[in-house]
């Protein structure tokens, strides 16, 4: 088992992520700060689980929308640094993931799933594969409104510019992940997805995963391939 001290801190890093996502939340839906691009509504808070108050933060200053008062006294906000946009890209990317991820570890973990009798491998595949398609499925939200595209072409165009992105993400994360099962707690000392230890290190996962994803997101949004938002 982990040390205690290690429980307490994941307990606490997953309460912050958890009150951050849910500040979020009550931001966009209490408070009626509404997002023009209502995919960005779920893709905020779900960013918050892992990176927490940052989340809450970068919202603040790229996400929220500013009230018609503002807008009066200071006119159009200034358009976003292109670092911000691509942060705010891969916050998107990594929305879909992160869902994905969670989703497929506790079904995987739940049905005592492995491969070559690993469960971190048998993670791998289901992450990946709900990711994908969860992460096609936000990039469609995101895409095929801003281009006027119909389902099938939205599709299309939402997949290219998200299977690099969202393979990228997961470099960082299931590297991560293989730390986690092979290094830090190797057999028969595995953590599992019941564990709070196991979830700090998920998020731990996902900061890295955004950093990895970066340079590609760059890339994309550079040749048009994937939306600026």
């Amino acid at each position: 088992m982990p040390p205690q001290w290690l429980t307490i801190v994941a307990w606490c890093a997953l309460g912050l992520g958890f009150l951050s996502a849910s500040w979020i939340l009550t931001d966009i839906y209490l408070r009626r700060y509404r997002q023009r691009m209502r995919i960005m509504e779920a893709v905020w808070p779900v960013t918050a689980l892992y990176f927490g108050p940052v989340a809450i933060a970068a919202y603040r200053a790229w996400g929220r929308p500013k009230s018609p008062r503002w807008q009066e006294e200071h006119g159009d906000p200034p358009d976003k640094p292109r670092w911000a946009v691509t942060a705010v890209g891969v916050s998107h990317c990594g929305a879909g993931c992160t869902l994905g991820d969670i989703i497929a570890e506790f079904v995987v973990f739940a049905l005592g799933l492995s491969i070559a009798g690993e469960a971190v491998y048998a993670a791998y595949v289901g992450d990946y594969v709900l990711a994908l398609a969860l992460g096609i499925v936000f990039q469609f939200f995101a895409i095929a409104p801003m281009r006027g595209l119909g389902v099938r072409r939205g599709l299309i165009e939402a997949a290219k510019a998200d299977v690099l992105s969202l393979t990228a993400f997961e470099v960082g994360l299931f590297g991560w992940m293989a730390l986690m099962a092979f290094v830090f707690f190797p057999s028969p000392h595995h953590l599992h997805p019941d564990h709070p230890v196991y979830w700090f290190g998920m998020q731990i996962g996902m900061i890295l995963g955004f950093f990895t994803a970066w340079p590609v997101n760059a890339w994309l949004i550079r040749r048009g391939i994937k939306e600026a938002m």
